[in-house]
């Protein structure tokens, strides 16, 4: 059993296991994503690791750079690490916490780190690093090349509704965001809606070409249970909503985000463009979404 930062055992703390991380800068954004991390590492029992980065690059110019740069950079980094620590155990007191002041391109650390960890947890905006016009473009880059899961805390999402919502296509790339899902849902004791959406092909409006739209809805609703019947077997006490729609991924899944606590997406799925991007529908959902989202890649 750890101890917390006096000393004393943290009930319920696990050493050994590995760690929800959640990075912070000092922005309200940043503190929801502290409180949504430690809710997370409450239900899966694991420590949680706040990490702030601290980034030298734009103070090394010798023009600009004194010696005291860097010791005033990681002062102020530990102010926020304490900040976010105490948000932590306010929210959930009975998680082991610790903290840690890191140097370094940001987006390479966060990415480490997320190698070590269940999970790395972001907000979907900040301060400095973090700011961009709909969504930072900080987490957008760690959601494209981490090699782990990464949730973005998007503004929304505080009413508890126990409705886990996931992407599902017959590409195998998107079996890890169903096992992350699957997995958030047992955590929460909480439903699973399965979205699978489709769209004609262009060639569909042609009047000379035929469709069976009911046995093209049978296909797709076939896509979805041979997708997930493999893991309901293995979570049998997950309840899974097939939700099959002829709309675009990314409108279904957005719909879907007003009603969940949680959006699962592949890294991505059919029309991505490269393995350390993020694909047209991860990207959109990012954006749009009404809840967090976690990006899982394959």
């Amino acid at each position: 059993m750890a101890p917390n930062s006096t000393g004393s055992p943290v009930p319920g703390a696990h050493d050994g296991l590995v760690p929800v991380v959640v990075a912070v800068d000092g922005s309200s954004e940043a503190a929801r994503a502290v409180e949504w991390a430690a809710d997370d590492a409450f239900r899966r029992r694991v420590p949680l690791r706040i990490v702030h980065v601290v980034e030298r690059g734009p103070y090394d110019i010798a023009r600009f750079s004194t010696p005291e740069w860097p010791g005033i950079l990681v002062v102020n980094g530990r102010k926020v690490l304490a900040e976010a620590e105490q948000v932590a155990r306010r929210r959930r007191p009975s998680v082991e916490v610790d903290t840690e002041v890191v140097q370094g391109d940001v987006v390479r650390a966060l990415c480490e780190q997320a190698g070590g960890a269940t999970e790395i947890v972001l907000g979907s905006r900040g301060l400095g690093g973090f700011t961009g016009a709909l969504l930072g473009s900080v987490s957008v880059r760690v959601a494209g090349h981490s090699r782990g899961p990464v949730v973005i805390v998007r503004p929304g999402g505080e009413q508890t509704r126990r409705e886990v919502a996931v992407g599902v296509d017959d590409d195998p790339r998107c079996e890890p965001a169903l096992d992350f899902a699957f997995e958030q849902a047992r955590l929460r004791g909480g439903v699973l809606r399965a979205v699978h959406a489709w769209q004609l092909p262009v060639h569909a409006f042609a009047p000379e070409i035929v469709y069976d739209m009911d046995e093209i809805r049978r296909a797709q609703f076939q896509v979805v249970r041979d997708k997930i019947s493999a893991w309901q077997e293995k979570f049998p006490e997950v309840t899974v909503l097939e939700d099959v729609q002829s709309a675009h991924p990314v409108d279904a899944l957005v719909d879907a985000s007003a009603m969940a606590d949680l959006v699962v997406v592949g890294s991505h799925g059919r029309g991505g463009v490269a393995s350390a991007l993020l694909g047209s529908v991860s990207r959109g959902v990012l954006h749009h979404a009404r809840c967090p989202v976690a990006v899982v890649r394959s």
